[in-house]
């Protein structure tokens, strides 16, 4: 009997806790199962089950569900859950459609954005050939002014080394005409 005690207790507590919690907000079909029960008792209070059963008491309860079933489809709060389902599904495909869509443009742009970076790393390259061809090029035209220069100065060189000789020749001559 010991061992039966406690657990009675335990179940007193748990009934007692849930029967004390504070009542939700009834819901759609709460409200529907109230008006169920009280549409099943008649006007003088006693419950239509209660009654003999027979082919009127059965057409009753039938027409009293269809009623029921009637109201519900009118009622604006119940909720077609296959409507809204395929709604959900139809709204998920636009949505993965245009994830999809989004996708293949962020592809394109980044296939342009690297045709870009390409032609602007090939235009830099560029640029950095035509600035290195034109410092090769001014190195050059400097070295081949160097040159003229050079040049200039032989010519000048082999003209005073040629009267040189000249003038040379000349005192030779002299003095050997004047030796004899």
């Amino acid at each position: 009997m010991s061992t039966y005690y406690p657990r009675t207790k335990d179940l007193t507590r748990t009934r007692k806790s849930v029967t004390d919690s504070p009542p939700a907000s009834p819901s759609a079909t709460d409200k529907n199962y109230r008006h169920e029960r009280l549409s099943r008792y008649d006007s003088s209070g006693e419950s239509v089950t209660d009654k003999p059963l027979g082919r009127t008491s059965s057409y009753t309860r039938r027409e009293t569900r269809l009623a029921a079933l009637n109201r519900a489809e009118q009622d604006p709060t119940t909720k077609d859950y296959k409507k809204m389902y395929a709604e959900a599904l139809h709204e998920n495909d636009k949505l993965k459609s245009r994830l999809q869509d989004s996708k293949q443009e962020l592809v394109k742009i980044r296939s342009q954005l690297d045709k870009v970076t390409q032609r602007h790393d090939r235009i830099s390259e560029r640029s950095t050939a035509v600035e290195s061809e034109k410092r090769e090029k001014q190195a050059l035209e400097k070295r081949v002014s160097n040159m003229e220069d050079e040049i200039k100065m032989l010519t000048e060189l082999k003209s005073d080394n040629q009267r040189l000789k000249d003038e040379n020749g000349a005192l030779i001559r002299v003095i050997s005409k004047l030796s004899k």
